[in-house]
């Protein structure tokens, strides 16, 4: 009477164990991996064209990858993993300069607003933002308050 009680409880075991996935009563805790610079609208609002190496990365930081056979060219990659979720957010921004260390434009990652919808995922699109319809000595007056600015259009634009 004893043998067959044990005898199922040891096959119950074994066909578990064996299992790929265990259903999971209490997770463990896992920590938000971030990676890369983090940039800021309000950062990206300082560049100007005409900038310097030295205060493009005194504004954005270090960038994370200056290319040998580009040197014109700094890249800056954002990545954030939650630590709940299996999906990686990611950024990537790069700066373009001329042959006297000059910046002349900037492109990047822009999300648009997450819908509200369930079932329409959020387009990502890259887009180049134009610093040459500002001057180059930043001597710039702000915009009136019921008037948007250069970087307020481009989120109108995009949605955000």
């Amino acid at each position: 009477m004893i043998f067959p009680r044990l005898a199922t409880t040891v096959l119950v075991l074994c066909a578990l164990s064996a299992c790929s996935t265990v259903p999971r009563i209490i997770t463990e805790y896992r920590i938000d991996v971030q990676q890369g610079n983090v940039l800021t609208q309000e950062m990206v609002a300082q560049l100007r064209p005409g900038l310097s190496k030295d205060q493009v990365r005194f504004i954005l930081g270090t960038p994370v990858l200056v290319d040998m056979f580009h040197l014109n060219r700094w890249d800056y990659f954002y990545w954030l993993k939650k630590g709940n979720s299996a999906t990686a957010e990611t950024r990537r921004f790069s700066a373009f300069f001329d042959d006297d260390g000059k910046l002349l434009r900037v492109t990047g990652d822009v999300t648009a607003a997450e819908p509200t919808d369930a079932d329409t995922a959020p387009e990502s699109r890259i887009r180049e933002i134009d610093l040459g319809s500002l001057p180059a000595d930043g001597t710039t007056s702000m915009p009136p308050p019921d008037e948007k600015g250069f970087f307020g259009k481009i989120i109108d634009s995009v949605g955000l």
